[in-house]
């Protein structure tokens, strides 16, 4: 590594800033809840940058850029389908969910939600539900690290290991030491730092290759078939594509900024904050990998990295259009994407292991300060598991985040969702839609039966387990009935 090149300085001088911010949110941590949710009191603005930021991890400039790249305009029904369903989590999740968190008994975690919203005194749903949060989030973690160490491994030469250790560290620390402020306050941060990238990157292709009408004619003549959004893909494939929106109202670490809203009184400004972000930087990153395309095909001599691996491509678009200031920004700008999902999710799983088991069958008495000591070491420990999954250098980043998202999305979405919308659901019926949502896609991922995606069984399933269920079981007590209702009120 050279430490006097523009793009290593902007790289460290990125690093070095979220750092700061983090022992900044040091000085605001005093508890348990400031750890796990700032304390409930993110402003719009904040909740809906963070929300984005934790959302589109590294895949947005890797995976889905390569993606597009590979494959054309048929790979673009995922960012349709992630669009509508973010949308409805946050009209039909985030306020109610806001809302009913605070009513039972101020739940921290969804663990934590799920035991006291269905009055579950044995315990099974927030076990369960821990463990699901820590297996597939300790996959997601590791899909994170992927995406980190191959960028500092192509932009300093580093070998795989080194890199991924690297900027492994580069998140752990901030998170470690600022919590969950740290996380949101670094997520805004780098929710501009993406926008801004994948607002520019996509200009800079299109003038190098003569414009939009220039790269259609290009893509055109090295595979039309780029150009089809039906032709090189089936029926399966586009539902499959579509349906990761409905991984939205399963995933812990989006969820958890709905939780730490100020009021629900914020969550409407904040939706349209985050959708019009996550819009536009889906469109930036589609745009940088179709019209890559183009630029490769009349630059052959820059395409090796991209031939090699085709996640790369917005990594060599930044160091070979732009000057090394300039490709330091933007190469900064996926560093901001891995962190801030690898931060959300390294927190959720700590805060899992602590509000969730150590709170709850080691030491019930526990003061705040032992609390919020506990969670640092559990992100040791899970940052140590996931490094431990990613040292696999073919590891692909796109696969592993499908697979965590399915599995929370499956899991988590149905019961979620019910939990907030349909008074009737039970304790067992969500504990069955947990089971058989998360054994769904454990097993046809296994199989891959029909090359349809796993959330779609795996959500269908549960989603019928949880109603039928909970209609064959007891109604609800008086007290659960109230709480619901002051929910709907509040909630508005």
């Amino acid at each position: 590594m050279n430490l006097s090149h523009p793009t290593t300085i902007a790289f460290l001088i990125y690093i070095a800033v979220m750092v700061v911010i983090g022992f900044a949110a040091w000085r605001s941590t005093r508890n348990l809840s400031d750890y796990i949710l700032g304390g409930r009191r993110l402003n719009s603005f904040v909740t809906a940058m963070s929300a984005g930021a934790s959302d589109m991890s590294g895949w947005l400039l890797m995976g889905l850029p390569g993606a597009l790249y590979a494959f054309g305009l048929s790979e673009s029904w995922i960012a349709l389908g992630l669009t509508l369903g973010a949308w409805f989590n946050w009209r039909l999740v985030a306020g109610r969910l806001r809302v009913y968190t605070e009513l039972t008994r101020n739940a921290l975690t969804l663990p934590d939600y799920f035991t006291h919203r269905f009055e579950d005194e044995r315990v099974l749903l927030r076990v369960f539900s821990a463990l699901v949060i820590l297996v597939f989030f300790t996959i997601y973690c590791a899909s994170g690290m992927v995406a980190g160490a191959r960028l500092f491994e192509r932009t300093f030469q580093m070998d795989y290991p080194t890199a991924l250790w690297a900027s492994a560290a580069a998140t752990i620390l901030y998170v470690f030491v600022g919590g969950f402020l740290a996380v949101s306050w670094t997520d805004t941060v780098q929710a501009t730092l993406m926008i801004l990238a994948l607002l520019l990157a996509p200009v800079v292709v299109l003038a190098k290759v003569g414009g939009p009408a220039a790269a259609w004619d290009v893509i055109r003549s090295v595979d039309a078939t780029r150009l089809d959004w039906f032709r090189s893909t089936s029926w399966v494939g586009i539902i499959s594509l579509l349906a990761w929106g409905l991984g939205y109202m399963g995933q812990p670490h989006i969820l958890a900024r709905f939780m730490s809203a100020s009021s629900v009184k914020v969550i409407p400004s904040a939706r349209r904050i985050g959708m019009t972000w996550m819009i536009l930087c889906l469109l930036g990153a589609m745009a940088v990998g179709f019209f890559g395309i183009a630029y490769f095909a009349a630059h052959p001599e820059d395409a090796a990295p991209v031939r090699a691996n085709r996640e790369t491509v917005f990594i060599t678009l930044s160091q070979v259009l732009f000057n090394p200031w300039a490709a330091g920004i933007l190469l900064s700008a996926i560093l901001a994407a891995v962190m801030s999902t690898l931060s959300c999710q390294l927190l959720v799983c700590s805060s899992a292991l602590t509000e969730d088991f150590y709170k709850v069958f080691c030491h019930p008495r526990a003061s705040q300060k032992e609390l919020v000591w506990i969670g640092r070491a559990m992100l040791l420990l899970v940052s140590a598991v996931a490094i431990a999954i990613a040292s696999n250098p073919d590891s692909g980043v796109l696969s592993l985040v499908a697979y965590a998202w399915a599995g929370f999305g499956s899991a988590f979405g149905p019961v979620v969702l019910c939990s907030v919308i349909w008074l009737r659901m039970t304790r067992r019926g969500a504990l069955a839609g947990m089971l058989i949502g998360a054994a769904t896609v454990i097993l046809w991922r296994h199989y891959g039966l029909w090359g349809l995606y796993e959330m779609i069984p795996g959500f269908a399933l549960a989603s019928l387990a949880i109603v039928t269920v909970s209609l064959l079981d007891k109604p609800p007590s008086p007290t659960v009935i109230e709480t619901f209702a002051r929910m709907r009120q509040e909630a508005g």
